[in-house]
């Protein structure tokens, strides 16, 4: 019994993940949603976890964070030597 809570809360994470990577847009209006229902019902701490974070950077929904701090430069790949 427990083995199928435990594959269905994977399956059911899984599905959000792929639902949140594929359609981001959409996800991002229905967690919202959800978000003001369970505020609207005096579940903050739900309604803060659940609700999406602000777009920034360039105007979201492009995979860019505006948390991410700007990549770093790469050194050089060199050539090995053999003496």
């Amino acid at each position: 019994m427990i083995e199928i809570l435990i594959v269905a809360a994977l399956v059911l994470w899984s599905a959000v993940v792929v639902f949140k990577k594929v359609f981001p847009k959409t996800s991002s209006s229905v967690f919202t949603s959800v978000a003001d229902a369970c505020a609207a019902r005096g579940w903050a701490r739900l309604a803060a976890w659940l609700k999406p974070a602000a777009p920034a950077g360039c105007g979201g929904s492009c995979g860019c964070s505006a948390s991410e701090e700007p990549a770093q430069n790469k050194a050089e790949v060199q050539a090995v030597k053999w003496k």
